[in-house]
């Protein structure tokens, strides 16, 4: 009887409490995307930008790249309103996320955990949007049956990669789309000289294959090369070091007079970590030091070189913005 009494008593206090906290967090998501709109909207008069980071703005992305494909979009005749993104996790922070629903674009977004997939197909914004969630690890092998078997082959508005890993080898394997934009991410702690990636590892997962977390992913030079194969131009970076944004070689021209500079930008971030996974802070020239002794493969020559065979990674630009 007791026990029942103590159960009703708690519904009645936390019943209204939960509906509360749920009309709250609606009511910031309101707040977020009206401001994210007015963002947009301010976007079209900046005709010219320094640096493509110029035009961040972060509704849903982790760095602004809301603002940039924003930009982008509103100066490219894009060819089609779907995005793919995969490494999205439970999708409350992703590139395209501000797409699929400040423009209504149809999406297909990947990510390896079933729990976290399933988080997004029991959220509304899987009936008010055009979305299909695949849980499944993606590499170089399967992605385009992937892409094909869930009817997103051809042409698409963006692609993008971020998977923590074999970015550049799933990339290079894309063939069944052709995308406007591409966004991936680049591992900056691998400096700015050289084209180098990870060796391809099917199963490859950046918190286990080395304990610092900085061993992961290509050099943004390695993305360059790879994006001039396929027909790609660099038109920029986010400020933090972490995404590059290239657009189709015979896109280009219409933003080709409105960026001043395209070169990349290094990054800041101290994520590094110890043994036991807690943060050390290392920072600036000090981080490749913890992976020197990783091996890492030239994409321009396929030659498997330790990272401190490189040595130095980065140009006098990136050096000097990290000293001062």
């Amino acid at each position: 009887m007791l026990k029942n009494a103590l159960r009703a008593a708690r519904a009645r206090v936390l019943g209204p409490m939960m509906g509360i906290v749920c009309e709250v967090h609606a009511d910031m998501q309101r707040s977020l995307l009206l401001q994210g709109r007015q963002a947009a909207h301010l976007l079209r008069g900046l005709n010219a930008v320094e640096y493509l980071a110029d035009a961040e703005f972060q509704v849903y992305s982790q760095w602004g790249e809301d603002g940039i494909l924003e930009w982008l979009i509103q100066r490219l005749p894009i060819s089609s309103k779907r995005f793919i993104e995969f490494g999205v996790e439970s999708y409350t922070e992703a590139n395209a996320r501000f797409l699929l629903i400040n423009r209504n674009w149809k999406g297909l977004i990947m990510d390896a955990s079933p729990d976290k997939m399933r988080i997004v197909r029991q959220d509304e914004i899987y009936w008010r949007y055009d979305l299909t969630a695949v849980s499944t690890f993606v590499d170089r092998d399967n992605i385009n049956d992937l892409i094909s078997k869930n009817g997103f082959s051809g042409k698409v508005g963006v692609l993008s990669v971020d998977i923590d890993g074999n970015d550049y080898w799933v990339w290079e394997a894309i063939e069944a789309v052709v995308p406007d934009i591409v966004v991936c991410e680049y591992n900056a702690v691998f400096g700015d000289l050289y084209p180098i990636s990870i060796p391809y590892t099917p199963d490859f997962s950046w918190t286990r294959a080395h304990a610092s977390t900085l061993y992961f992913g290509a050099s943004i030079n390695a993305l360059c090369l790879l994006a001039a194969r396929k027909g790609y131009e660099l038109v920029g970076t986010n400020r933090a070091g972490v995404n590059a944004f290239f657009v189709r070689r015979d896109l280009v021209s219409a933003i080709d007079s409105c960026i001043v500079s395209t070169a990349p930008f290094h990054s800041e971030s101290r994520g590094s970590r110890d043994e036991n996974a807690r943060l050390t802070f290392v920072s600036g020239l000090e981080r490749w030091k913890l992976i020197a002794d990783v091996p890492v493969v030239r994409v321009d020559t396929m030659e498997k070189v330790k990272l401190r065979e490189l040595e130095p990674l980065y140009s006098q630009r990136w050096r000097e913005a990290m000293e001062r």
